[in-house]
């Protein structure tokens, strides 16, 4: 660490207000992206041959999160209160929203994904859920956007492994090293490959106990033992995003580069490297990942083209780095509240969109060709569908989480890195302005 870099206090609103700005961005735009398929179809494929706004929006999330995540672990200096709070913003909205799928597959209004529950077991199908990684390993996620939640899991898995051993600045290093190795990698690593010698069945329940001690040992009070879990969780992580991805593995290689480089700009913000530094993890990694996205990339549909594929893909990398950049050059002015606000139920318009598109859909059939008008009334029935969610469902789940935290460790450990929050929560959840950036970085994934 370079102690001679100053470090940079502003206010404390305004900072976490970008950031919110940017997940209310990134969730409005997946939530677009997705209802073009109900009302633009003829539009949404002419612009999906140039720009993937989805990909845009999931990439952005990224690195939001890649900026929050090792700052929250950091500034509390406690791996237990770190994965207390986790699972306690995360999975309470989740288990809802996939509670809310299952009962519309029963009902018959809603069918599963194609090959959920034909080709895979109920307990595989819980298993894998319940990791978050089912992404990762060889099962379709029951509701689409869950994909990123995998890729989320494993950076925390990442984060507290390397924060066990006293590497958690080495951010330069992660995400370069990450970003090369997806070219580099990129012709000889198999996908699904764990999942295609052992079924999806042997994997996930392998995955699961793994995990499940793996964060139980990380949160042992005797260090080598939590040592050794976080490292097994770490290892975990890498192994799937390397040899069983659901997506060839130079992408999974290149989201959690881009995860990295919002950690690496966030020490920059902090002082901690020197701004060249950052900027230049910045130029190699959108270098990597659009370089071997236009290497790699294929079409995926019979109406599309290669030449679409790569350029939509090239144009989202480059789109959300541009637009995290934005932010960030931005991030000592006033965000407006209404904006700050997306942010802060930006999880919940994440995971709800979908469900939303199906209840409309169901009741009031899908429109023929284009229909923007109808994004109105879509877009405000999900806002409100999220202020509902984020109120009597996560925010009771992140009360509960804090105060669990603060039982199981009631004194943790000083962090030794000043956080992008450090200053800004006072553990308050309901307190949207100071806490959602540092109480809501389960969001920045996802799509």
């Amino acid at each position: 660490m370079r102690s001679e870099l100053p470090l940079r206090r502003p206010d404390a609103t305004v900072r976490l207000g970008w950031l919110d700005a940017l997940r209310g961005v990134a969730a409005i735009t997946v939530a677009l992206h997705h209802a073009s398929y109900h009302y633009l179809p003829h539009f949404r494929r002419t612009l999906l041959a140039w720009f993937d706004p989805g990909m845009f929006g999931v990439l952005v999330f990224f690195l939001v999160s890649g900026y929050i995540v090792p700052a929250s672990l950091e500034r509390r200096g406690s791996v237990r209160r770190f994965w207390t709070g986790r699972v306690l913003r995360i999975y309470p909205l989740l288990a809802a929203a996939v509670a809310v799928v299952l009962v519309l597959h029963a009902t018959g209004v809603y069918a599963l994904r194609d090959g959920l529950t034909d080709d895979h077991r109920p307990v595989t199908i819980a298993l894998s859920h319940l990791t978050m990684m089912q992404d990762l390993l060889g099962v379709p996620s029951a509701i689409n956007v869950l994909w990123t939640l995998s890729y989320e899991m494993a950076f925390y898995l990442l984060v507290v492994a390397l924060f066990s051993v006293g590497l958690h600045r080495r951010s330069v290093a992660a995400a370069s090293l990450l970003a090369v190795a997806a070219p580099a990698l990129a012709p000889v690593l198999p996908a699904a490959a764990l999942t295609a010698r052992f079924g999806d069945g042997r994997v996930s329940l392998a995955a699961f106990v793994l995990m499940a001690a793996s964060i139980g040992l990380a949160c042992a009070r005797r260090t080598a033992v939590a040592r050794g879990g976080a490292l097994l969780g770490g290892a975990l992580a890498l192994t799937l995003v390397l040899v069983n991805g659901r997506v060839d593995p130079w992408q999974g290689l290149a989201i959690l580069a881009v995860m990295f480089t919002g950690t690496v700009v966030h020490r920059a913000e902090r002082g901690q490297i020197r701004p060249r530094t950052a900027v230049g993890v910045c130029l190699l990694v959108v270098a990597c990942a659009v370089g071997t996205g236009i290497w790699r990339v294929r079409r995926y549909t019979d109406w599309d083209t290669d030449l679409g594929e790569k350029r939509a893909w090239a144009l989202a990398v480059l789109g959300a780095f541009a637009v995290f950049a934005i932010g960030f050059a931005l991030r000592d002015r006033h965000v407006p509240r209404w904006l700050a606000w997306t942010g802060v139920v930006s999880y919940s318009v994440y995971l709800l969109h979908e469900l939303l598109l199906m209840g409309l859909d169901t009741v009031f059939g899908r429109p023929r060709g284009d229909q923007p008008l109808l994004l109105v009334p879509f877009v405000a029935l999900l806002l409100a569908a999220s202020w509902a969610a984020h109120r009597w469902i996560e925010l009771p789940g992140q009360r509960l989480g804090h105060a669990l935290g603060r039982r199981l460790d009631p004194a943790p450990a000083a962090s030794s890195a000043p956080s992008a929050s450090a200053s800004a929560s006072d553990d308050r959840p309901d307190r949207p302005a100071a806490a959602s950036a540092e109480d809501s970085d389960q969001q920045s994934l996802v799509h």
